[in-house]
């Protein structure tokens, strides 16, 4: 037999010398050179291409090629290793030519569209060119992956390599951080829209998202109906009610000019017919309680998080008598409350149109008029959920053009910050929330003529910027300072609306909580429960339609 060659072995082999770790680098290399375009778009939009950030971009190459050389060699190992390569090739080549074709963005949203998608509407997304690019920079690779990477050698040799080269990851992205430390805090900080076109890491974490949400939701026991009885009270001949719900994110009453602040953070507001309630606790000190609680019947006292998910809450109520119920979110999820209504997800581009550093809270009302003219026959409550003064990054929580109140912190790092400089970062965020509610109220003036049109502001809770030395929230119930349970709560009622202000005016500065929310919501749209008979009731209807208004 002839001996084989070295030069013939190449030709056979060109990788016979190369082990499994140095295939997922050379995997990882090429992922990033082909699939990123769209996260290097976003990056050189932030960071010119010029002399100065030049370092910081190279930097940037290495940081995010290591960090996926790290997710692959976390996923590959033994004879899987030649598959999980070119699974992950395919993939990378298919996600990266809808991000750079479409600008769309694989998230949770969109893969929840895809697996909505039936065959005829998918055929429309198949074209030449996603064909052309998933054979030239996936399957092609793919194949040569399959056909060349190497076997599997023992399972310790390969351990200790894999081990190796994660070490060395992790150095690396230590040396590559350290001299641009500053940088790439406001990258993190202030750019975290372009961080999700990274490929394949946010496509694969955003799947494993939409998975635990889908697991979630089917684990879920039988639902507790906490009143059969409850019913609708409104004659079917009155005008459709159009109700816009906003939940607030980490506001302080104590900040609204509305309710006395110094400073005019509600100049919009101010020019509105609307009652500003002043004297308002929240149910908890935390997004995680408030949300559910809010919207719960069992109260702060009775709260359960358990207990609370197993049972129905108020708009688990209002969809079973015919109301029309849609949750937009811009914060980070409903915390369980709209698990059994529509739901749509407002922080990426995705859907929402109003995105610079961060996805702004006035862009949920995109879109809004299509869905109101497509339920034109049936009551309506829409609830945004804001992204708000979420800290304690204040200042990300405004576009430039809302920092009226100046200097402004402009780091998360409060301490490094004055007093002044917390204050005013703080309180132009809250100029953005009255902007955005004029913008709601405007919106809703649209269809004042032919519906009962009316807004509810309902922050969340509040938050310490400093006093007595406490920041943020999230404090212990019993021992949180009234910075963080005295919130904001705002009405506002259009022409046709059954109630009046002059109604509710007295109740201004009476005191009231979370726990009012529930049968309010349910008054509201004159729905009669046995849950709201003697307490609660801000709002209320006896069964002959006459407006009653009884003590809380």
């Amino acid at each position: 037999m002839k001996p084989i060659t070295l030069s013939q072995q190449f030709i056979d082999n060109p990788f016979s010398k190369w082990s499994q770790t140095q295939i997922i680098w050379l995997v990882a290399v090429f992922i990033m050179l082909t699939g990123n375009a769209s996260l290097w778009h976003g990056i050189l939009s932030v960071y010119p291409l010029n002399f100065c950030n030049i370092p910081f971009l190279i930097s940037l190459a290495l940081f995010f090629t290591a960090l996926t050389a790290m997710f692959l060699l976390l996923l590959s190992f033994g004879n899987a290793t030649r598959w999980v390569l070119a699974f992950f090739l395919i993939l990378s080549s298919q996600s990266a030519y809808y991000m750079d074709h479409l600008g769309i963005l694989i998230d949770t949203v969109m893969i929840d569209n895809v697996m909505q998608t039936n065959l005829s509407e998918s055929e429309s997304l198949i074209t030449i060119n996603l064909i052309i690019r998933t054979i030239f920079f996936g399957v092609i690779p793919a194949w040569l992956v399959l056909r060349y990477c190497p076997a599997s050698t023992s399972f310790k040799k390969e351990l200790v390599s894999r081990l190796r080269a994660f070490g060395l990851c992790v150095i690396a992205i230590v040396l590559l951080v350290l001299p641009f430390t500053a940088d790439y805090s406001s990258f993190i900080r202030e750019h975290r829209i372009v961080r999700f076109y990274a490929n394949p890491t946010y496509p694969v974490y955003s799947m494993i998202k939409y998975v635990h949400q889908q697991m979630g939701i089917s684990a879920s026991g039988p639902l507790h109906h906490i009143d059969d009885q409850a019913n609708l009270l409104d004659p079917p001949t009155s005008k459709k009610e159009l109700v816009i719900m906003v939940v607030g994110e980490t506001a302080r009453a104590d900040r609204f000019s509305l309710n006395g602040y110094k400073k005019l953070t509600n100049p919009l507001l101010a020019k509105e017919n609307l009652v500003s309630f002043s004297d308002v606790a929240s149910c908890g000190t935390s997004t995680g309680v408030s949300v559910p609680c809010m919207f719960s019947s069992l109260g702060r006292k009775n709260y359960d998080k358990e207990k609370a998910l197993e049972q129905e809450n108020v708009l688990d109520i209002l969809k079973r008598n015919d109301i029309e119920v849609l949750w937009r979110d811009n914060n980070s999820d409903s915390k369980g409350v709209a698990t059994r209504i529509q739901y749509e997800d407002f922080k990426t581009p995705t859907l929402n149109p109003v995105c610079d550093s961060e996805c702004r809270d006035v862009g949920m009302l995109s879109g809004l008029d299509q869905f109101i003219q497509s339920h034109s026959e049936k009551d309506i409550l829409i609830v945004l959920h804001q992204m708000g003064n979420h800290g304690p990054e204040y200042y990300r929580r405004y576009p430039k053009a809302f920092e009226r109140f100046t200097p402004a912190c402009q780091t998360g790092e409060l301490r490094d910050c004055s007093q002044e400089e917390i204050d005013n970062a703080y309180d132009n965020a809250i100029l953005y929330t009255d902007y955005f509610l004029s913008e709601v109220i405007r919106f809703l003036k649209k269809y004042d003529a032919n519906h009962e049109t009316a807004m509810l502001y309902v922050a969340d809770h509040g938050e310490s910027l400093g006093e007595h030395g406490i920041y943020l929230h999230a404090a212990p119930y019993l021992i949180a300072p009234a910075e963080q349970t005295h919130i904001p709560v705002i009405t506002w009622f259009g022409k046709n609306f059954d109630y009046q202000l002059t109604d509710i005016k007295p109740y201004a500065h009476a005191p009231l909580s979370h726990d009012d929310l529930f049968c309010t919501l349910l008054a509201t749209y004159e729905i009669d429960s046995h849950l709201c008979k003697n307490e609660h009731q801000l709002l209320a209807k006896n069964k002959n339609l006459k407006l009653s208004l009884l003590n809380n």
